[in-house]
């Protein structure tokens, strides 16, 4: 699922969205905006179901549940929605967002280790299919809170199998200093305490060890410990149907980058899961929707630096895309009318922080004031993250089908946030 496999593509020297040429939405839209494919999209959806095919047809099959973090957008989601997928949610705006877009509410998986007690009343009164619980103290409130309703709600205990899933520190899940699930070594006297509640289901446990995961290693050591604690608990007299295996699966930002694939993985989990006769739900985001998505943006002006390579500051920032200054995100940065040449560029944003850098010492397209170009692989944590910051509103967001697109989020401009504060008349 690498570059090759989007649906963004040259035609006649020019970047395209499947049909789209980049150069019309900019005109029509304005930059900065981002573009989704819905083929890609689409496709993404489909290679990763195939991939889990050896694990049961459809109905009696796995639950693929999309990470609505990665990408919210309510078209994004109905996309994937009539592809079959469900909703790993992690906020009651989530689990709104995925109501709205038409998923059933039993294909929801509510996730979160800081869940409010209206949240938790949110879930059951939309009678989502399943709660991730990560405490103790969680799994207390939401059986009180279900048996005051009458009501027996499905949940999972999330467990923390302290395993390092070498991605960027601020993405890892799975250590044991990292604030997620229940501490594996204390898992089962956990799970005894809260399947002996009424009002609560607990039919089986969860796992998500991190994201952006380059290598199956982690995974398959942290499923070996998810296998032996299921035994374990089955012996202890548990009913154990319910198996969440989390998400995680990266993807190439960088062009040659191989990754495993679906595929690989799904032949992993097949072989890690053979005999633990169990449902299984899966909770892949960025997978799905990291190489369908491109920021479009617009060179402001080219500035020569001092010594160093000229700055190529562009009028996309950190808070329209938020990764690199985050993280120290790579993505790939291209023009959408490349002339052949190439230039080495540092790659910034308006804002006034230092944090807004794309890139430092690039190698890339070579770029003058006015040219279009997009950053790739950022239809997963792009538009999710974005804020206001400087005051600059937020970036709108379009959706390619084909030879036609839609913009499925205005941009919200810096007034209409301005028209939700108030001067107090006291200050007069």
């Amino acid at each position: 699922m690498g570059a090759a496999m989007d649906h963004f593509s040259l035609r006649d020297g020019v970047l395209h969205a499947e049909d789209v040429p980049l150069p019309r939405i900019a005109r029509e839209v304005g930059t900065p905006v981002y573009v989704y494919s819905r083929a890609t999209l689409e496709r993404h959806a489909r290679v990763f179901r195939e991939a889990l095919s050896e694990l049961g047809t459809d109905e009696e099959g796995p639950l693929i549940a999309f990470a609505v973090k990665a990408n919210p957008n309510l078209a994004v989601l109905k996309v994937l929605q009539r592809q079959g997928f469900g909703a790993d949610v992690v906020s009651g705006g989530e689990l709104r967002r995925a109501l709205a877009a038409g998923m059933p509410p039993e294909k929801i998986v509510f996730s979160g280790v800081g869940k409010t007690r209206a949240e938790l009343e949110l879930g059951l009164a939309e009678g989502i299919g399943q709660f991730n619980v990560e405490s103790r103290e969680e799994g207390h409130e939401l059986a009180e809170l279900a048996a005051a309703r009458g009501i027996e709600v499905q949940a999972c205990l999330r467990v923390n199998p302290d395993v390092d899933a070498k991605t960027h520190a601020k993405i890892s899940t799975g250590k044991a200093e990292n604030k997620f699930g229940v501490p594996l070594m204390r898992a089962q006297e956990t799970f005894a305490e809260l399947a002996a509640l009424d009002g609560l289901n607990l039919r089986g446990v969860a796992i998500h060890i991190g994201s952006q995961l380059a290598d199956l290693e982690p995974l398959e050591t942290a499923f070996g410990k998810i296998g032996k604690l299921v035994a374990d608990l089955r012996a202890a007299g548990h009913a154990v149907t319910h198996v969440d295996l989390g998400g995680g699966l990266g993807v190439p930002y960088r062009k040659g980058d191989t990754l495993p694939s679906p595929a690989d993985y799904g032949a992993m989990v097949a072989h890690a899961t053979g005999d633990w006769d169990v449902k299984l739900t899966f909770e892949p985001g960025r997978v799905i929707a990291g190489n369908a998505g491109v920021l479009l943006t617009r060179v402001v002006r080219v500035k020569r630096g001092g010594n160093g390579p000229p700055f190529v500051i562009v009028d996309a920032a950190m808070n329209d895309l938020a990764r690199p200054a985050l993280y120290g995100a790579w993505h790939d940065f291209e023009a959408v009318e490349p002339s052949g040449e190439r230039m080495t560029a540092n790659i910034v944003g308006p804002i006034c922080e230092t944090g807004d850098t794309f890139a430092t010492d690039r190698e890339c397209d070579a770029l003058v004031s006015g040219d279009l170009a997009v950053f790739r692989t950022a239809g997963a944590y792009g538009a999710t993250m974005a804020s206001s910051y400087n005051s600059r509103g937020f970036v709108a967001e379009v959706l390619v089908d084909g030879d036609r697109f839609a913009v499925v989020a205005d941009r919200i401009d810096a007034g209409a946030i301005m028209d939700a504060e108030r001067v107090p008349e006291w200050l007069g």
